[in-house]
């Protein structure tokens, strides 16, 4: 009884604290809805001040919860916002250049190559950029690199060393829980199952990998030798020797040009900027509310649209969020799209790894319809593999940039047995009545038998065969050249290109003037993005705060975060139903 009393109270207490958090939540938005933002002044010779250290997202929420900063999460900044600030900055005369801190840049390859080309238009106004950190990874240092100056904490470092790709292989631990997962495939190269099965990357996909870091590396080290004037084998042979190992080695080098204290950067961005007595930092948040930026962004009266429709994470049927693409929301947004005749063409922004097959499909018929109306261009960012690519095949024009990771044309399904775990190792065991032979089929407290393990197998081969029908259908190819191409591989985007998978190497902005340009609107045009985001409030009672739970994780788990992801992917696919098409593993670069 006292045990009973004991867990009523406590769960009465839980659900008192988390109603006083939530009320606490409520006002905070309702606060912020009536108060109006402080009137931002930018005064004249400011720099932008832009600091990419955290993550980067899609795009940026311009509704705020409060930040819980106590658990060290930076809310990530969109990269709609960092290049919209880029571009107004080029012609505002207020700007006289830019204060980067990207050193240790949270995005991925294909974002921070959209950012690296802002830049690189930003100083082709004459303005200038000054990077500056303690510590630069690789690919910190391959956005900073387009600066006009670099410069490195005397005591600090910088990595430069070469890209490797880990996968970690889960099969000894399941042997030791006696969990045997049952896999389902085709295509040599899809990978996605190998941590259940292997205890190694098998040789095809090695040599995948092998193929895209390298591809990967080499545009790291092309756009390094194009800006710093160091040729590309000297560049390769400082990562090979490990030359450098102290800040003064970067600058003999000529990796960088200084070393310097951040208050003798201060003292140079005044000089740089003609500031009469401090230098004036701007924000990114601030400059994107200072009233004559806002101005600008709502001056634009075109009657003609092109809709940016955002497909950002993995693919699930059902509603999804801003991180996660569910089917039914995706597909009502290019619908939407589709039927508004003020929308001259669409522009389906995919970042994805894949998912659902199913989902990607549902998808894929939607772009196929819209594509009848109006020109529908895919932008390409980080990675659009497998169902990404599934939902992109069938657009006009697919524009990737050449680090972007693409095509994984290929499915799979797991069905993970757990009878032998709970009967050895726990002690439990499982009787089963059925009113058919195959009742119970696809359970995970029994092995798939011959009949049902063909009859998944088929299954798995007719949604390849379906894959690879939409991709040929989509980029006119033959079925048998994409099947050659597709098996699951992994491409870089600019070896997309050379395969006929991707039309063109550009970002965002580059697919929107494609799209403009189908449409015969000229300049004449505004930006809709869709779908509408979800507000913070919304994700909030939502997801019933795995937001500050997520800032919880990756507080404690550091460096180790990576590893971590890739547990919790695996988890995902076990757990998962259906046919998958989806990315072998999540690539990151740092």
């Amino acid at each position: 009884m006292k045990t009973f009393f004991g867990s009523f109270f406590g769960a009465i207490t839980g659900i008192i604290i988390a109603t006083i958090i939530a009320l606490i939540v409520v006002f905070a938005a309702i606060g912020s809805a009536f108060d109006s933002d402080p009137v931002i002044k930018i005064k004249d010779n400011s720099i932008l001040h832009l600091n990419l250290n955290g993550l980067i997202a899609e795009r940026a929420n311009k509704e705020q919860l409060p930040n819980f900063a106590s658990l060290g999460d930076q809310r990530p900044v969109g990269l709609d916002q960092i290049l919209s600030a880029i571009r107004k900055s080029t012609k505002d005369e207020r700007i006289k250049g830019i204060y980067l801190e990207g050193s240790m840049c949270g995005a991925g390859m294909a974002t921070v190559e959209e950012i690296r080309e802002a830049l690189k238009t930003f100083k082709a106004s004459k303005k200038f950029i000054v990077s500056y950190g303690e510590i630069y990874t690789q690919k910190g240092y391959y956005l900073s690199s387009v600066a006009d100056e670099i410069i490195i904490h005397p005591e600090g470092g910088m990595e430069f060393k070469g890209l490797s790709a880990q996968v970690m292989f889960f099969k000894k631990m399941l042997e030791k829980l006696e969990i045997n997962v049952q896999i389902f495939r085709h295509g040599k190269f899809k990978s996605a199952v190998e941590p259940f099965d292997l205890e190694k990357m098998s040789p095809a996909n090695r040599e995948q990998t092998m193929t895209y870091i390298g591809s990967l590396w080499y545009t790291m080290l092309k756009g390094i030798e194009q800006e710093r004037k160091i040729p590309l084998a000297t560049l390769d042979e400082i990562a090979t020797q490990l030359k450098v190992r102290k800040s003064q080695d970067a600058v003999t080098l000529k990796l960088m040009d200084k070393t310097a204290y951040y208050d003798e950067v201060l003292e140079l961005l005044k000089k740089k900027s003609g500031a009469e007595k401090k230098v004036q930092l701007v924000t990114l948040n601030r400059y994107a509310k200072s009233p004559l930026v806002k101005e600008e962004e709502e001056e634009n009266k075109s009657k003609n649209k092109i809709a940016i429709i955002y497909a950002v994470g993995s693919i699930e049927s059902g509603e999804g969020d801003d991180e996660t693409i569910g089917s039914d929301r995706i597909a009502k947004a290019i619908r939407q799209a589709r039927e508004d005749s003020t929308i001259k063409a669409v522009v389906l922004r995919v970042n994805s790894p894949g998912g659902s097959a199913l989902a990607s499909d549902v998808m894929w018929r939607e772009v196929v319809l819209c594509k009848k109306v109006k020109p529908v261009v895919v932008s390409m960012g980080d990675v659009a593999a497998s169902g990404g690519y599934y939902i992109s095949c069938a657009a006009d024009v697919i524009v990737a940039q050449p680090n972007t990771i693409t095509g994984s044309i290929g499915v799979f399904g797991l069905i993970p047995n757990i009878e032998n775990m709970l009967k050895n190792q726990v002690g439990v065991t499982v009787d089963t009545v059925n009113t058919n032979p195959h009742a119970d089929m696809g359970t995970l407290l029994r092995p798939v038998n011959g009949m049902e393990g063909e009859m998944i197998q088929q299954g798995v081969e007719d949604v390849y065969t379906t894959f690879i029908t939409r991709v040929a259908e989509g980029r006119k190819m033959k079925t048998a050249d994409v099947d050659s191409i597709g098996q699951g591989r992994v491409w870089s985007g600019s070896d997309a290109q050379k395969i006929g998978l991707v039309d063109s190497l550009g970002g965002l902005s580059d697919a929107i003037r494609i799209a403009a340009r189908l449409a015969k609107v000229g300049d004449d045009y505004r930006l809709k993005k869709l779908p509408v985001m979800k507000s913070p409030f919304e994700n909030f009672l939502k997801d019933g705060g795995a937001e500050v739970q997520q800032a919880y994780v990756n507080r404690e788990l550091g460096t180790l975060r990576n590893e971590y992801q890739q547990f919790m992917r695996a988890k995902l696919l076990l757990t998962t139903k259906g046919i998958h098409a989806r990315m072998p593993y999540d690539v990151v670069i740092f």
